[in-house]
């Protein structure tokens, strides 16, 4: 739970910075209340979410410890699960992080013999899109979800699909 804390500390502090690119990416381009964001990022909700047994959260960390970004998975059911996120610090983007927190979650899962991992990205969003389909992640429909801030928000589902072949 101590990384978890710190995990929360973390983001707590980033997303203080109302100018910030994590901020800016994800508070204001999704119109999420700041009380909702600062909730859902709290070290209760997030140690609260992990001692439910239903998510796990792998930490990209330096060698001295420091976190540089995570990805979220959700248990869904026994044969999938919900790829949630993946935060790279804005310092620390575009340096591989993101890609290492995808295979490693990914390998996880094929050893939990789980068949599909689903995730969400923004129609809009043709960075995150273009990350997903390039690990293997296949595009299966659009839809628009509504948020309990009461936002509509366009997305893009992928699934990855263990084969043979994974």
């Amino acid at each position: 739970m101590k990384d978890i804390k710190a995990l929360s500390r973390k983001l707590e502090e980033l997303l203080e910075d109302k100018t910030g690119k994590l901020y800016q990416d994800n508070v204001v381009k999704f119109a999420i209340p700041d009380e909702y964001v600062k909730k859902a990022f709290s070290a209760e909700a997030l140690s609260k979410t992990v001692k439910s047994g239903k998510a796990i959260f792998y930490l990209a960390r330096t060698g001295r410890g420091k976190i540089l970004g995570f990805a979220q998975i959700i248990e869904q059911n026994p044969a999938y699960v919900e790829l949630d996120r993946i935060v790279v610090f804005p310092e620390h983007e575009r340096k591989g992080i993101g890609t290492r927190l995808l295979k490693r979650a990914v390998a996880d899962q094929k050893k939990k013999r789980i068949k599909t991992i689903v995730v969400k990205a923004g129609r809009g969003e043709k960075h995150a899109r273009a990350f997903y389909e390039k690990n293997g992640f296949k595009q299966v429909k659009e839809e628009t979800l509504e948020f309990p801030w009461g936002k509509k928000i366009p997305i893009v589902v992928y699934h990855f699909k263990f084969d043979a072949d994974n």
